[in-house]
């Protein structure tokens, strides 16, 4: 599966936005699906990630509450919708994806992924 990421942009602190990542390929009903973000000069985060069938999802501390992630298998497609974002919300993010058994435990951790979109910047302005 290929992945393209897109929806960043620049926002104001306590703006909502939406991110896509339009996955192609075959059996994408068979990937997990995650999101991670990388600031400048930090390592790569875990923002949030969905399990194969779209049951189960996670979220990293720093989010809960705020984030949403969904995926629509049928459009193979994962997004990510932010409200309250905040000035250290401000990376770039990635969409990931990883082909897994039904009953995998969701993935956290950048090595749970082998397959990564080109990344989307999101600034949020104070």
């Amino acid at each position: 599966v290929q992945l393209q990421a897109s929806g960043g942009g620049l926002v104001q602190a306590g703006d909502s936005l939406s991110l896509s990542c339009a996955a192609s390929g075959p059996s994408f009903s068979r990937y997990a699906m995650g999101w991670f973000r990388q600031a400048p000069g930090k390592e790569r985060e875990f923002v949030a990630a969905i399990s194969r069938s779209g049951s189960s999802t996670y979220y990293g501390d720093s989010v809960k509450g705020r984030f949403t992630i969904s995926k629509d298998i049928a459009k193979k497609a994962v997004f990510l919708r932010m409200n309250s974002l905040q000035p250290e919300d401000t990376a770039v993010y990635y969409c990931a994806a990883k082909q897994v058994i039904l009953t995998a435990p969701i993935s956290t951790e950048v090595r749970g992924y082998d397959t990564w979109g080109q990344g989307t910047q999101v600034t949020v302005s104070s």
